[in-house]
């Protein structure tokens, strides 16, 4: 799996993963869940919706193992 998500792409999935799983937490619905999409994809540094686009937004252009 090589890494497709860079540094500012990364953070704003981690933050906006959080931010939706603490609103699905304080309105007591169960979409805060789907914050763990971007919170996971944030994480692993892989988003597999780049995949059949051929996007990265790593710094170096290149993908990283």
């Amino acid at each position: 799996m090589k890494n497709n998500v860079g540094g500012i792409d990364r953070a704003l999935r981690i933050i906006v993963g959080l931010v939706v799983i603490a609103a699905g937490v304080y309105f007591q619905n169960w979409w805060g869940a789907v914050g763990l999409i971007p919170l996971f994809t944030g994480s692993m540094r892989w988003c597999p919706a780049y995949l059949p686009f051929g996007i990265s937004s790593c710094a170096s252009g290149k993908s990283e193992k």
